[in-house]
C-alpha cells in the first residue's frame, strides 16, 4: 500500500509538472523553460541530501548519469510536444509508452504478478488511455512530427525510470542528484549551442521553476516506490500522470472533463485497488 501511495503521488507531480511545463514552452523557446526547470530540479534534490543522504558508488554514478541523459531528453521532447498539441492525442501516447517499457525491464527481470495483477496491470493501462484523451470525435490530427516526438518523450521517461531503479538501492537520493546534474549540463551545453534559435522571448520564470520542483519530487517519490515494490506495477501507476494534468486543466484553465476521461479515472481506481492486492 505504501508503495502504491509513493506511485500515486509520483503519478500527481509529473502531471502537475507537464501542465505547468507545456504552458512555459508556450511562452518561449523549449530550451528556454528547461533551462530554468533543471536547475530548480537539482536544487530541490541537493537540499535532500542532509535528510535522505547519498552515496556516490561507481554503480550509481554511472546509472544516475544515464538517467540524467534521459532525463535532459525527456524534458525537451515532452514539453515540446504539449506545446504544439493536440494533447488529447499525443499524451496517451506519451503515457503508454513510458509505462510499456519498465513493465517489459520489470518481466524480463524476474517480476511476477498475482491474478489480482494481471487483471489490474492491463486494466491501468486502459486507464492510461482513458484519461489521457480528450473529446476525439473533436480533435485534430497530430503530424507526423509531432507523433515521432511523443514516441521519443514516452521513451525518454521511460528510460530514465528504469535507470534510477537499476541504481543501488542504499544510494540515497545519489542517483537523483547525478542525474539532474547531468540533465542541467546538457540542457545548458544544447542553450548554448542553439542560443541563435532561441528567439528573443522571456520564459515564465515562476512557472518553469515550479515544473522543475514538481519533476524531482515526482522522481523521488518514484525512486522511492520503485526501491520497495515492483517496477512493473509501480510504472504503470506512475503513468497515469495525465490525470494530474487533466484535474489542473479543468480547474485553472476550464477546459472541460469529458465522460471517457471520467470513466478512465474510475478504471483507474477500479486498477490501483487490484494492484494493492498483489
Amino acid at each position: 500500500m505504501i508503495t502504491l501511495l509513493l506511485a500515486l503521488g509520483s503519478s500527481l507531480a509529473y502531471g502537475c509538472a507537464d501542465f505547468l511545463g507545456g504552458l512555459g514552452a508556450r511562452q518561449a523557446h523549449v530550451l528556454r523553460t528547461v533551462m530554468i526547470a533543471a536547475p530548480a530540479s537539482l536544487a530541490v534534490e541537493l537540499l535532500l541530501w542532509p535528510v535522505l543522504g547519498a552515496s556516490f558508488d561507481p554503480a550509481t554514478l554511472g546509472w544516475g548519469a544515464a538517467s540524467g541523459v534521459a532525463s535532459a531528453a525527456a524534458f525537451a521532447l515532452l514539453y515540446r510536444t504539449l506545446a504544439i498539441g493536440p494533447m488529447n492525442v499525443l499524451s496517451p501516447v506519451t503515457a503508454l509508452v513510458s509505462a510499456a517499457l519498465p513493465v517489459g525491464v520489470g518481466l524480463l527481470q524476474g517480476e511476477h504478478l498475482t491474478a489480482a495483477g494481471l487483471v489490474g496491470l492491463p486494466l491501468a493501462l486502459v486507464a492510461v488511455v482513458l484519461v489521457s484523451a480528450g473529446h476525439g470525435t473533436g480533435s485534430a490530427r497530430p503530424s507526423r512530427t509531432a507523433l515521432l516526438l511523443a514516441f521519443g518523450a514516452g521513451a525518454a521517461i521511460a528510460l530514465q525510470l528504469v535507470f534510477l531503479h537499476q541504481a543501488p538501492s542504499g544510494s540515497g537520493v545519489a542517483p537523483l542528484i547525478t542525474g539532474r546534474a547531468v540533465s542541467s549540463a546538457v540542457t545548458l551545453a544544447a542553450a548554448g549551442l542553439l542560443r541563435r534559435r532561441l528567439g528573443s522571448e522571456r520564459p515564465a520564470y515562476g512557472t518553469s521553476a515550479a515544473a522543475g520542483v514538481l519533476d524531482s519530487v515526482a522522481n523521488l517519490l518514484f525512486l522511492l516506490a520503485a526501491r520497495s515494490g515492483d517496477l512493473t506495477v509501480v510504472a504503470v501507476i506512475t503513468a497515469l500522470y495525465p490525470a494530474g494534468t487533466v484535474l489542473l486543466a479543468r480547474g485553472v484553465l476550464a477546459e472541460r472533463i469529458h465522460r471517457g476521461q471520467l470513466v478512465g479515472l474510475g478504471t483507474a481506481a477500479v486498477a490501483v485497488g487490484l494492484l494493492a492486492l498483489t
